[in-house]
């Protein structure tokens, strides 16, 4: 049998089959808590769910290796962050043990609310920790005047 996962997803409920498998329920109940532990600022809960080596990168192919730095950078970014909000869309589990994370983080930018899409993919130790961390995040589109552009 599979186990199912129901996240929320704009007001509603999907449905996805995790894989069955210890490995698979345990990282599903990590990502849980990390999640929950980011939209909380837990640093404590959160550096729980980290592998001590722990590599995040991000989107710009910025690297923090250690689940103490790693702590210590999101401890930094997420309360400056204007009106902060995490919405998880959904979570589905890819070959070899990985999850894809669909989400959007919402936050004031230039006095308005703006939300960022992300797709991030995480990999796990054997024990069920976040072994690494892989960010994406679609920009909004800037105003061509506002950056210089088209004006030739």
């Amino acid at each position: 049998p599979t186990i199912a996962l129901a996240w929320k997803a704009h007001g509603g409920s999907r449905r996805f089959a995790w894989p069955p498998g210890e490995g698979t329920r345990v990282s599903r109940k990590v990502l849980d808590r990390y999640f929950e532990a980011l939209r909380s600022q837990d640093w404590e809960s959160l550096g729980a769910c980290l592998a001590e080596d722990v590599l995040r990168t991000g989107p710009y192919l910025d690297a923090v290796r250690g689940k103490e730095a790693y702590v210590e950078f999101l401890a930094g970014v997420i309360p400056t962050l204007l009106n902060y909000e995490l919405e998880l869309h959904e979570v589905r589990p890819l070959k070899g043990g990985s999850a894809l994370a669909l989400l959007s983080e919402i936050l004031d930018r230039d006095g308005v609310q703006t939300e960022f899409p992300e797709a991030l993919v995480f990999d796990f130790d054997d024990a069920g920790l976040i072994q690494a961390v892989d960010i994406y995040i679609k920009q909004p589109p800037r105003v061509r005047a506002e950056e210089g552009e088209g004006s030739e």
